[in-house]
């Protein structure tokens, strides 16, 4: 039973450190803990769909699963998202997950959802991270964030506190493993470094792999032409695809290919698993998912994780079990970059098309998405002049009473004080008769 949870628990990854620390908690009958988390900064892309479906094999291995959104370390990133918009940008992520969650068929009941905020301020948590300066050299910071935080010139002091920062978190959340990208490996050797120098205990640190983007390197949420977001429309998926880089018989370097193999594949493998009630100890798996079915065409033989439908007079449609066949055959040229693009596109509105229409449905969530991710090029509103009133002077204006026998109208509301008061009895003195 601890073999077989194990295997579901590490399968798929490109990596694992410290994987007798997880055998250990299964050998005790432990339930082991996890966390993996996310800075809200830039919108999250379909990059994202690796590990969120990976975190469906933990809670079918019954592990307690916690989501951080990193708010704290979203403002550190050299200023990638300014402290006023962290807060709205932490709840769209929530929304977003929520939503790509139950369109997978995740249960989010067992899902335990922390801000970086709630922790990482207290007195406690800064002592530690005081600790942790006095400690950790310059080049140690620098190096550990290479891959993560954004490198410049000059770069900020807030980077290089960024991995110390998510070492801590390791020891906050309790957890017996931190799960996260392979572009994450450094910041993981600098915690097992340094956690045991303050007297915590180490952990256990899984990796998968990271989607290319759709021009070849990184798919990074601040290059708009790399990556596909979550609410992209399909007619935008089709563009998207349609420019991105797929050379005939190039299987090394296909951000497309890439894409089948590290999130359509094994989608479809989970929803066949499911299909046989192969759900561990998860066993609300599936509860809420509008689309259960692999991305394989109809008539398929059993077993097929992704189709290309072509013409009978282009060969027909192929069928894959593996992504070893579809590669082979690719690189092979019996596959046109031209049908696996337009395969991969119709995939990906399929994926998308639950998350879209929740966000449709959902008019807070589309107000917050306003405010996380204002429109750069939006003009901003001019504000109209209000017209104040300003009463006339007393004796004038169109309401005015005209003066009487040619004398000047005297203001009722001014009453003769001070020097006009004094002048107005000698004036009258010097008419009186004298005796």
């Amino acid at each position: 039973m601890a073999e077989e949870k194990y295997e579901l628990i590490t399968r798929r990854l490109q990596e694992v450190l410290g994987g007798d620390l997880i055998k250990g908690v299964l050998a005790e009958g432990r339930t082991p803990k996890c966390y993996w988390g996310t800075a809200p900064t830039g919108r999250p892309h379909i990059g994202y769909f690796v590990p969120l479906t990976k975190i469906a094999d933990f809670l079918r291995a019954d592990v307690e699963v916690t989501i951080l959104l990193a708010d704290v370390h979203a403002f550190l990133d050299n200023l990638k998202a300014p402290l006023e918009l962290v807060a709205h940008r932490t709840q769209y992520y929530k929304k977003i997950l929520l939503a790509v969650f139950t369109s997978l068929g995740i249960p989010t009941s067992k899902l335990h959802f922390v801000e970086g905020s709630s922790y990482q301020l207290t007195k406690e948590y800064n002592l530690d991270n005081y600790k942790l300066c006095a400690i950790v050299t310059e080049h140690d910071a620098k190096k550990a964030g290479a891959e993560v935080v954004k490198q410049v010139e000059s770069p900020l002091l807030s980077g290089l506190l960024y991995p110390g920062l998510q070492a801590l978190d390791e020891q906050y959340l309790d957890c017996d493993f931190q799960f996260g990208g392979v572009d994450q490996r450094k910041i993981f050797t600098f915690a097992e470094l340094y956690l045991p120098r303050l007297g915590y205990k180490k952990r256990a640190h899984l990796m998968n792999p990271m989607v290319p983007g759709l021009g070849g390197g990184k798919m990074s949420s601040s290059d708009p032409d790399s990556k596909i977001d979550f609410l992209d429309a399909p007619e935008v998926v089709r563009r998207k695809i349609k420019k991105a880089f797929c050379e005939e018989g190039n299987v090394d370097e296909n951000g497309v290919l890439s894409f089948v193999e590290a999130v359509l594949i094994p989608i479809s493998e989970l929803r066949i698993e499911r299909a046989k009630g192969l759900t561990g100890a998860d066993a609300d798996e599936g509860a809420g998912a509008t689309d259960q079915t692999p991305f394989s065409a109809e008539g398929a033989p059993e077993g097929t994780v992704f189709s290309i439908v072509r013409k009978e007079e282009h060969g027909g449609s192929l069928h894959y079990s593996s992504i070893d066949g579809l590669k082979e055959d690719f690189k092979a040229k019996k596959v046109h970059p031209q049908d696996l693009k337009t395969a991969v596109a119709n995939a990906i509105i399929r994926l998308l098309d639950p998350i879209r229409q929740t966000f449709e449905k959902d008019e807070e969530w589309q107000k917050v998405e306003k405010l996380a991710y204002p429109d750069p090029n939006a003009k901003p509103e001019k504000k109209k002049k209000v017209k104040v009133y300003h009463p006339p002077p007393p004796g004038k204006g169109k309401n005015a009473k005209p003066a009487q026998d040619g004398a000047a109208a005297e203001p009722a509301s001014v009453a003769a004080t001070g020097e006009g008061a004094h002048s107005t009895a000698e004036a009258a003195k010097q008419q009186e008769p004298s005796s």
